[in-house]
């Protein structure tokens, strides 16, 4: 497998720099260029060959919708995965119908990027290789049924009800946002098992997440409880 060409596409250069250190440790990536706008992604895009696109959806100068529907038109083979603040259900429609790899939400959880690109790099090894296309080849690249990851009681796996019950109670028994880690204090647990279940939680719409900046402008991730 040949070096995958990748670039990044956000319009702040710390977050920028934060990804590219991240990518760095995945020895079949190259990070070939950064953009901080709409126009520098297209140039970008038309100069060097691209495999792989970490896009953002607000720049300067265009949202990503607009570029996505571009991206697609003019560089149709470039695989993409959004990193992003946005939440906005119309956009993950549009970034679906455009054949987005992947939808990460900042600030990025380094465990959950690495598992992102994990796939990813999965996915481009076995559309280059010469393994015969069969069922057993189409469900590794297309992914197992989803109903596989369904664990006991209708959750799913990595998800129990009892410790589910105690992040709702914590978040409940507070009249302000807490982080992952704050969350993970409270009940006796890692920062990475709270951000499991508070993302599980955020994803069905029973807490409210938001991106908020510290006093060094560093973004955190905080939760609230939807009364």
């Amino acid at each position: 497998m040949h070096k995958i060409s990748a670039m990044i596409a956000e319009d702040d250069f710390r977050v920028a720099d934060i990804h590219e250190k991240f990518l760095k440790k995945f020895k079949e990536i190259d990070v070939v260029g950064k953009a901080l706008n709409g126009n520098e992604t297209l140039k970008l895009l038309t100069e060097k060959t691209i495999d792989l696109l970490l896009l953002d959806v607000y720049m300067p100068d265009m949202l990503g919708s607009e570029l996505l529907s571009i991206i697609r038109e003019r560089f149709p083979k470039v695989s993409i995965i959004m990193i992003t603040a946005a939440t906005d259900k119309i956009f993950i429609e549009k970034a679906l119908s455009y054949g987005v790899e992947s939808y990460l939400i900042k600030p990025v959880n380094r465990e959950r990027f690495d598992e992102v690109i994990l796939q990813y790099l999965k996915k481009y090894s076995l559309l280059s290789s010469e393994q015969e296309v069969n069922q057993q080849y189409l469900d590794q690249l297309f992914g197992k049924n989803v109903i596989e990851n369904i664990g006991k009681g209708g959750f799913p796996k990595g998800i129990d009800e009892i410790t589910l019950g105690k992040v709702k109670k914590v978040l409940l028994n507070k009249n302000h946002g807490l982080s992952a880690e704050e969350v993970g204090k409270e009940m006796g647990a890692s920062r990475i098992t709270a951000r499991r279940y508070l993302e599980y939680l955020s994803s069905n719409n029973e807490v409210k997440a938001e991106v908020v900046y510290g006093i060094v402008g560093r973004p955190e991730r905080k939760y609230y409880p939807i009364s």
